[in-house]
């Protein structure tokens, strides 16, 4: 089988592994974890990195930090993993939905506009949903597919509203936005992925960055069971959220292959443009001007008057190839259907077409080869049957 996306263990992975077992850092205290929140700061471009257990605690303090609450809003693109809207649920808060952009596949800014101007009034204490009576509390844009989103606009929208910004950058660590780094596009706190499958991995993990230092205390803060000096004091309600020192050092490895590792990316995203896109109805993944994304993933569009791209995954998968669906809408989501929801015409037309293709960054040309021959003669088979 070639897979989806695995890990690619080709540098210091076991040496700095053995030196935890040797040195007895294996836990949440270690001289890897301050290494790894260095470079990732630097890779971002923000002055701060805060280590977390994953993207998914990161969200969830990242959130809190700003100030979400229970009952509250916090705006949210519906086509994306689930772990975005959990992260708001654990909060107490709720995600109100809305559509994403054929462009960039993320939070569409005219639309969001819109509706802060006609669905929201300012109190006292805050922007107010006028329909559910809840503050909207935060705005959580997603960098699809390690493609920043649209983040001049967005950010001009929540200095507009004063709406703070947590964004989901989970696997856009290496991406460009306007030639800047993806942890400085205008969030107050940007949030990474390191799960098995993003495009370096510390098995498991995330990190918080930012560049306001009272907030970046606040969160290391937070994400350390707001403990209080060296006692078993403790200010707030806070969370057990710290990534180990063995993650750490996986993490550190692969943090020194980034670059190689995003080149290589978007290498099989091109070759995969190049030779499969040139035929009516399969697309390519957005690539707009204003961003140079990091290919997480690559693929295609098919057309759904083309074929269904079950059948497609379904005649791969009998060929050895892993090819999966891509994120269900929250909206669709059963733990959010009553979800406050704005339009979601582009999503609901999107979501079904995509097909994940083999991505991994040791994904050989002979690999790429026949992943792209088993896919054109499906398609040749699919056309001779209309």
């Amino acid at each position: 089988m070639i897979p989806l996306a695995i890990p690619q263990m080709s540098g210091n992975e076991e040496r700095y592994l053995r030196e935890c077992v040797e040195t007895n850092f294996v836990s949440s205290v270690g001289p890897f974890v301050d290494r790894f929140e260095e470079m990732v700061a630097k890779a971002s471009g923000a002055d701060f990195a805060i280590a977390t257990s994953s993207g998914t605690t990161g969200l969830h303090a990242a959130l809190t930090a700003v100030g979400v609450g229970p009952g509250d809003l916090v705006i949210l693109p519906s086509l994306t993993f689930i772990a975005s809207a959990n992260a708001i649920a654990h909060c107490g808060a709720e995600p109100w939905l809305f559509d994403i952009t054929p462009e960039s596949w993320s939070l569409d800014p005219q639309q969001l506009e819109q509706a802060l101007t006609d669905k929201t009034e300012r109190k006292e204490d805050g922007l107010y949903h006028k329909e559910t009576g809840k503050r909207v509390a935060a705005m959580l844009p997603v960098y699809t597919l390690g493609l920043p989103a649209d983040m001049d606009a967005l950010a001009a929208l929540g200095k507009k509203f004063d709406i703070p910004i947590v964004a989901d950058s989970a696997a856009a660590l290496g991406s460009e936005y306007n030639g800047r780094l993806s942890g400085v596009l205008g969030a107050d706190l940007t949030v990474y992925s390191f799960n098995g499958n993003k495009t370096v991995t510390s098995g498991g993990g995330g990190a918080i960055v930012g560049s306001d230092k009272k907030l970046c205390d606040y969160v290391r803060h937070l994400t350390t069971t707001a403990r209080v000096g060296a006692d078993y004091d403790h200010d707030v309600v806070g969370f057990n959220y710290r990534m180990t020192n063995i993650q750490a050092a996986v993490g550190c490895a692969q943090m020194e292959q980034l670059d190689a590792f995003v080149e290589a990316k978007r290498a099989i995203a091109e070759r995969y443009n190049d030779e499969l896109t040139g035929r009516d109805g399969i697309d390519a993944f957005p690539a707009p001007q204003w961003a140079k994304g990091a290919h997480w993933y690559s693929g295609v569009t098919i057309a759904s008057d083309i074929c269904d791209v079950a059948n497609v995954r379904k005649f791969l998968r009998g060929k050895e190839i892993d090819a999966r669906p891509f994120w269900k809408p929250v909206h669709l989501q059963a733990p959010f259907k009553v979800a406050p929801k704005e339009s979601t015409e582009v999503s609901d037309d999107l979501w079904e077409t995509i097909l994940i293709l083999p991505c991994s960054t040791s994904l050989s040309k002979q690999d790429q080869t026949s992943v792209i021959e088993a896919l054109r003669l499906c398609l040749d088979n699919l056309e001779s049957e209309l």
